[in-house]
């Protein structure tokens, strides 16, 4: 069953909710809905307490790692860390505590995908602790996964095909829809549907999520196959859309199959 999935997102050190698409190397700094005064430490102090395990903490850019680490210390095993992951530091943050690695830019040197490189990877960490990013932006042709902080467009079309072709390397998907990432406008349905019909590994979506019924709406549209991240509209990140609190109960009733 679809359960709602914490994140915390890491941007110079604090934990921000940031409109995807705005995110950038070059040009104006990023649209920031929301930076907290507490340290990410204390946020995965929170989830732990809350049992929601499986939530992913993601550096962007530089400048994150001290506090990705105290979010880890903070919860030895419970979360899963992505930004800058290669073959060269999984191990460590492996070590410092993380769950799963969680993997993209990597995978695309020259933004083409590298075969080669998945392997390796999983045959570094083991593919059980593999999370592979897929995150998009919508294109004529569907989605096409989105690398370098959602900047660079990849040759990959996100579908059942590549899922099939990249499901034996690791043990789940995390897939951003960078397009309406941050902006509270509501999920990619269609998206979540194609992700529901395939089910061939555990996924978690990002992106949109404005209210309890865009979490609602999820379920119902992947059959439950999909599991849920609330960044902006979620109270606990200064949203009004819906609070933590639901979601916590949310995850308890559909555990045990309310």
């Amino acid at each position: 069953m679809t359960q709602f999935r914490p994140c915390i997102d890491l941007h110079e050190g604090k934990v921000k909710q940031i409109v995807g698409g705005t995110l950038r190397d070059d040009g104006p700094g990023p649209r920031v809905n929301f930076t907290a005064s507490a340290g990410a430490g204390e946020f995965a102090a929170k989830f732990r307490a809350d049992g929601l395990r499986g939530g992913h903490v993601i550096k962007l850019g530089p400048g994150n790692d001290a506090a990705a680490q105290e979010a880890l210390a903070a919860w030895p095993g419970g979360l899963q860390i992505g930004g800058g992951i290669d073959a060269g530091n999984a191990g460590a943050w492996l070590a410092a505590g993380a769950s799963h690695v969680i993997v993209t830019s990597w995978l695309f040197p020259a933004a083409r995908f590298d075969e080669s490189r998945a392997k390796a990877l999983a045959d570094e960490v083991g593919p059980e602790r593999l999370v592979i990013d897929l995150s998009c932006r919508r294109t004529p042709r569907g989605w096409t996964v989105a690398m370098d902080r959602w900047q660079t467009l990849t040759d990959l079309e996100l579908g059942p095909a590549a899922l099939d072709r990249l499901a034996p390397w690791c043990d789940e998907f995390l897939i951003h829809a960078a397009d309406v990432e941050g902006l509270c406008g509501g999920i990619d349905g269609e998206l979540v549907a194609m992700l529901g019909s395939w089910g061939g590994r555990p996924i978690t979506y990002a992106g949109g999520a404005a209210s309890l019924a865009d979490v609602e709406k999820v379920a119902a549209l992947s059959g439950g196959k999909v599991d849920v991240t609330v960044g902006s509209a979620l109270d606990l990140f200064g949203g009004s859309g819906v609070t933590y609190d639901e979601l916590v109960a949310w995850n308890v009733a559909h555990a045990s199959g309310v």
